[in-house]
């Protein structure tokens, strides 16, 4: 799996995005090695196809993960080491987040 910038390379659709927003509540280093971390730890699993993430100065950041079914996101969820480090986004790390489940049916470029 790359860390360059650059739209996740998936395959034709359909396949389904899990897309995390999140709004940061401080300055953890830990939570950098923690992202870094579950981002390995995903590329690692059975479905998974790509990720993208970004974060503003402000501490709005966003991910989205590409999985090629509803069992393998439901199988990431409650992997035991991705479970611990949510519930260290949850009373730690993030003032408020969001996670969206979504199908993709449709990829496309500019005028596509």
């Amino acid at each position: 799996m790359t860390t360059d910038p650059a739209p996740a390379a998936t395959p034709e659709p359909p396949y389904w995005a899990v897309v995390f927003t999140s709004l940061r509540a401080d300055t953890d280093p830990a939570y950098d090695e923690a992202a870094a971390r579950m981002l390995a730890l995903a590329g690692e699993q059975p479905g998974f196809l790509g990720a993208e993430s970004a974060r503003g100065a402000d501490g709005l950041g966003i991910t989205v993960s590409y999985w090629d079914s509803p069992e393998a996101i439901a199988a990431w969820k409650a992997h035991p080491d991705h479970a611990r480090v949510q519930v260290l986004g949850r009373t730690r790390w993030y003032r408020d987040y969001r996670v969206r489940v979504c199908k993709v049916e449709r990829v496309g470029r500019d005028g596509d």
